[in-house]
């Protein structure tokens, strides 16, 4: 089993304060250790020229007081090099296996 040890981006809903009504993901990353459970990637033909990576890994990671708090919130992970955006999380205490999918292209830190 590989070892996972990078950050997992949190998008945390905020309102502007210079324009009420209007809310952003207010982006936080923290670091977490863990382990890599499944690597797989798949080739989606799409419309553009080129087809989408999509990967179907799953990444299990020790999870602190924090990310049992705000699972609900998070946005990506970075592996390889890359932002991956998270399609599932599922608790398993004391962890967290994040199922993650295509590439994250959304605000970042």
């Amino acid at each position: 089993m590989a070892r996972f040890h990078d950050v997992v981006g949190y998008g945390i809903p905020e309102e502007d304060p210079e324009a009420p009504g209007n809310w952003f993901d207010k982006i936080t990353e923290y670091s977490y250790t863990g382990d890599i459970l499944s690597i797989s990637r798949n080739l989606e033909p799409g419309e553009q020229l080129n087809p989408d990576i999509t990967v179907t890994n799953q990444i299990s990671i020790v999870a602190d007081q924090y990310a049992v708090e705000h699972f609900a919130f998070i946005k990506y992970v970075r592996w390889s090099g890359v932002l991956w955006t998270v399609t599932s999380v599922r608790v398993q205490a004391p962890r967290l296996i994040l199922s993650i999918g295509k590439v994250y292209n959304g605000p970042t830190k």
